[in-house]
């Protein structure tokens, strides 16, 4: 709904989101779009999202634990290396990012995994891989 703050006190932060006050016989007047309480981002997400403590717990108790990659899959991101075959290699599983702020989001690749690879002429590299549960098996 658009305020006219010609009635009401002006405060240095509602100056601040007017683009151009307009003066009209003496007075300040700007109109400024507000949102109700009941229109809040934080409202608007469904309560299907919310995830329970206890598959935090189950995400975080994964943190840190070795894992296989299972699958073929090549990367292209490690340094000084144009393509590197991961597949039968052994990482620490370091993040579950489909969590974000309590709620669950939609990665495609929710577990991030750290490899440390030997390259040659520069000795062991550390890199990071985001994969799929059914790409990789706990050891």
């Amino acid at each position: 709904r658009a305020v006219s703050f010609s009635h009401h006190k002006l405060t240095p932060s509602a100056l601040a989101h007017c683009p151009r006050p307009r003066r009209k016989s003496g007075r300040i007047s700007c109109e400024v779009a507000t949102r109700s309480d009941s229109s809040s981002p934080s409202s608007s997400y469904s309560s299907s999202a919310d995830v329970t403590s206890s598959d935090e717990a189950v995400a975080s108790s994964k943190i840190g634990a070795r894992v296989k990659v299972k699958v073929p899959l090549k990367v292209y991101h490690v340094p000084r290396v144009p393509e590197l075959e991961i597949t039968g290699m052994e990482g620490e599983l370091k993040q579950y990012v489909g969590l974000w702020k309590g709620k669950r989001i939609s990665a495609n690749l929710p577990y991030k995994v750290q490899f440390v690879v030997d390259v040659e002429g520069r000795g062991a590299v550390k890199f990071f891989a985001h994969l799929k549960e059914d790409e990789f098996e706990y050891l």
